[in-house]
């Protein structure tokens, strides 16, 4: 009678196998993954911009060849104030960019941007959707230490990204 070893588990060199078939797995797809969410956050901050410029191009050619937040919006906020810019684009607006929360007769142009002004999707102010305005003409240049989301100018109707880190494509997103 001959009695048999019954081999119960895996051996070490089959468990030592496993880990690096597993570890040569996490190396490859970790670096695809992390990209993704980057790429991610790319493609929005693009869409954004998109509807947020061509919400302004709107807003420009239906009130007198004027930028929103050049001019004081009827309700108390100054021109240059990132509420009156707000307004112009989210509100009900006569051609002069005095706002309304309904849309009459004597406000027949807007709302530009539907629901609340897009927040930043990328870089060290992600997040915030506030906004720098100023009147300058002068080309825009990220001030990502101040904690806005964007930067625009009354004068050119030019709106960035306040973000100074670089993107897949090595441009920064300020330069989007």
């Amino acid at each position: 009678m001959t009695t048999r070893n019954k081999r119960k588990g895996f051996s070490m060199v089959e468990l030592v196998i496993v880990i690096i078939i597993l570890g040569i797995i996490a190396a490859i797809a970790i670096p695809r993954i992390s990209s993704g969410s980057k790429n991610a956050g790319e493609a929005a901050l693009r869409a954004n911009l998109a509807t947020v410029r061509n919400a302004i191009d709107w807003y420009y050619g239906e009130h007198k060849m004027s930028f929103p937040g050049a001019k004081a919006d009827g309700l108390g906020n100054a021109a240059g104030s990132q509420t009156a810019f707000f307004n112009q684009l989210t509100m009900y607006s006569d051609a002069d960019g005095n706002c309304s929360a309904s849309k009459d007769v004597a406000f027949p142009y807007g709302p530009y941007i539907r629901g609340s002004f897009p927040s930043l999707p990328v870089g060290a102010n992600s997040g915030t959707n506030t906004v720098t305005v100023n009147a300058s003409a002068d080309p825009l240049e990220s001030a990502a230490g101040d904690g806005t989301g964007w930067i625009y100018s009354t004068a050119t109707g030019e709106i960035i990204a306040n973000a100074d880190e670089t993107g897949a494509d090595g441009a920064t997103y300020d330069n989007y």
